[in-house]
């Protein structure tokens, strides 16, 4: 029978026994708490870079939208605002148009003519008046009034402006300055355009309108696309696309013209590639903090966004005012106007057979500065003499 063989085991024998097993599961443990950590730290190294990401694209988003959103205008009149050197009209909303007079008294004028100012201008720059022979005025007898579109000079901002409001806010300016049932209406450049707004909204309030280098806008639907598209293609590249974020993005405009890393628009910048320094010398910005000191976006900014959006209605479908001949409504072009591509005014002018359509050959967008050409404007428009 075999032997069972029984062994004695010392204290000593059974605590280091008891160590050696702690220690080696002390080991085990610390080798796998040691994965865990190197584990652990990866996603935690993971966790810090997404966390970097989404305070990085917050921080974009933050700079983004403060750079898109305009500072708020500055206030006109006082106690504290900017000064008023002109007096100003209260529309039915609250605000104020700021005006300015020409010509003879509107008591005995026999002509009161409402003229509409163009791109980043004012009320003083009333071309037809300012450029118009002295005599030519005082013979017609020729009453000229001139006012700040809003968020010009000393206009407000007009925050829900539209074509339409444009519109009225001139049918009230003229009824408070009491003109008569009907006035004459002038608009050069992007004031120009307006009057279609005026052709559309109030036609019964005008004796006759003259259009001079009227702005097109290349999205009215009643231009045809290949055509638009030629024009659109002749103009400055950083125009076409400061053109676009009007149109496309017109809450990205006010950060597109104020940007530094690409070229913005000509106008805004007074590139001398567009206005010859004896005309720039000659013009608005001489006056440019009075232009634009409420701030850049209630003027110019705006300006674009409605000048080239999306319009309510198509000014070549526009019907004559004028259907018996009481008036007659005019448009006035230069053939070498690098502003307003010549081919779209031609092609509106035949879609608007009633309109008399006056091409000058070597005239640029700056031709009514030239001597006599206000002359013949006032002319064919009151007298009906070309």
């Amino acid at each position: 029978m075999a032997a069972e063989v029984k062994r004695k085991i010392s204290a000593a024998s059974a605590r280091s026994h008891t160590r050696r097993s702690k220690s080696d599961s002390s080991s085990t443990i610390s080798s796998a708490g040691g994965g865990d950590k190197n584990g652990g730290g990866g996603e935690t190294n993971g966790w810090m870079f997404m966390k970097f990401l989404l305070v990085f694209f917050a921080g974009f988003l933050a700079w983004a939208y403060q750079a898109a959103c305009p500072p708020a205008p500055k206030k006109v009149g006082p106690p504290d605002g900017l000064p008023i050197t002109t007096p100003r009209i209260k529309l039915r909303d609250g605000r104020y148009l700021s005006y300015k007079e020409f010509g003879v008294p509107k008591e005995s004028a026999k002509y009161k003519i409402i003229y509409v100012h163009g791109f980043d201008s004012v009320k003083h720059y009333a071309v037809v008046a300012t450029t118009a022979s002295p005599a030519l005025i005082e013979d017609l007898g020729i009453y000229i009034v001139s006012f700040d579109r809003p968020g010009y000079g000393e206009s407000d901002p007009d925050p829900k402006r539209t074509l339409k409001s444009l519109a009225t806010d001139t049918e009230e300016l003229a009824d408070q300055l009491e003109l008569g049932p009907k006035f004459y209406a002038v608009g050069f450049s992007m004031g120009g355009q307006i009057i279609y707004s005026y052709l559309k909204y109030i036609p019964h309030r005008l004796a006759g309108a003259a259009l001079i280098a009227p702005v097109v806008n290349y999205w009215w639907r009643g231009l045809p696309a290949n055509l638009s598209q030629q024009a659109f293609s002749t103009q400055f590249l950083q125009d076409q696309w400061s053109l676009r974020v009007a149109h496309y993005l017109p809450s990205l405009t006010y950060w597109w013209n104020t940007q530094k890393l690409f070229p913005i628009l000509t106008v805004i910048a007074h590139s001398p590639d567009i206005l010859p320094a004896k005309i720039e010398n000659s013009c608005q910005y001489l006056l440019l903090e009075q232009v634009r000191h409420q701030g850049e976006y209630e003027s110019v900014h705006r300006d674009l966004n409605i000048g080239f959006g999306s319009w309510e209605f198509d000014p070549t479908e526009i019907e004559n005012p004028f259907p018996e001949n009481e008036g007659s409504v005019h448009i006035w072009m230069g053939d070498e106007d690098i502003l307003v591509p010549v081919m779209l005014q031609r092609y509106i002018a035949q879609q608007l057979p009633w309109v008399k359509y006056h091409e000058l050959t070597g005239a640029g967008h700056m031709f009514p500065y030239a001597k006599g050409n206000s002359d013949a404007i006032l002319k064919a428009l009151l007298v009906g003499e070309t």
